[in-house]
């Protein structure tokens, strides 16, 4: 393997910085030299040393295996950074970032098959609906709805389209009703949810002659846990609201009604999301492939 020495302090500035403007500052040159430094080693190796976006910097698994490299002594840096680019089959550490309302990602089959197909391969799955730069966080993906994924982020198609849906349970119905528009259920008891406890409630959005329009609902029971409204609202609880893949098999064995159908139209639904790379690491490519044979 050759690669250009001059670039190995160029890489320990960034490594140690974490920044491609603090490193450009350090070494005296340019912050696009910097960059294109960073991409010749990159291209070098064979793979992705930092994973950069518009709001951070951060070493890949590589990357951190070439600081490491670079910590030893002299004599056995040359066989180390044999070992930088790693391998071709997929191994090590994948972390997920997923939302709690990914459903079809969440409820296994998809992730224990891959886990089957790619055994060197540890998955490290977080579910939360923080929302955060997951690059600077240090997970390689994450899933989330379509519309707030950051444009400078790659997305491939994990589900079709979603829809919304309020559902009740009919014991519920019995007592208090069926709300025919969605502007009545502030007199109905909801059960709401909210990702932190300092955030308001999320506001149950709909649709109406083509308009959108969103109802701020008061629930009386509000929690940040999808396995909580629904088990609330099929012990009679209230009116609750999430995807509608969410409450399908209750639905379908009558535990749960559909309501405001005519107001829920459909929406771009999840993506498996990740930063831009040039040269992918066999792990990720792996999972991207695996999500489009699944979809």
């Amino acid at each position: 393997m050759k690669i250009d020495m001059n670039l190995l302090p160029l890489f320990l500035a960034v490594a140690e910085e974490d920044n491609f403007r603090a490193a450009a500052d350090r070494l005296g040159v340019t912050r696009s030299a910097v960059s294109q430094g960073i991409r010749r080693l990159e291209d070098a190796f064979g793979t992705t040393l930092v994973t950069r976006t518009t709001r951070s910097v951060r070493l890949t698994e590589a990357g951190e295996r070439l600081r490491e490299a670079l910590s030893q002594p002299l004599s056995d840096i040359g066989t180390a950074l044999d070992r930088v680019a790693g391998e071709d089959e997929p191994r090590g550490l994948l972390r997920i970032a997923v939302t709690s309302i990914a459903e079809q990602f969440l409820s296994g089959p998809l992730i224990a098959s891959f886990a089957q197909a790619h055994p060197k391969v540890a998955i490290d799955v977080t579910v939360t609906d923080e929302e955060f730069d997951i690059v600077a966080a240090g997970f390689d993906a994450g899933v989330r709805l379509g519309e707030v994924i950051e444009q400078d982020m790659i997305a491939v198609p994990l589900t079709g389209d979603q829809r919304e849906l309020a559902v009740a349970a009919p014991t519920y119905l019995a007592v208090r009703g069926t709300p025919a528009h969605p502007r009545e259920l502030v007199h109905h008891r909801c059960i709401g949810w909210r990702r932190a406890p300092n955030v308001a409630p999320y506001r149950w959005e709909f649709e109406e002659n083509g308009v959108p329009f969103d109802v701020a609902v008061e629930p009386q029971i509000t929690t940040n846990d999808l396995r909580f409204m629904l088990r609330s609202a099929l012990c009679g609880a209230g009116i609750t609201f999430a995807t509608e893949e969410t409450f399908r098999p209750f639905v379908e064995t009558g535990e749960l009604v559909p309501l405001l159908q005519d107001f829920l139209p459909p929406f771009p639904g999840f993506f498996l999301y990740f930063p831009q790379r040039r040269n992918m690491t066999p792990k990720m490519r792996a999972l991207i492939e695996h999500v489009r044979r699944w979809r």
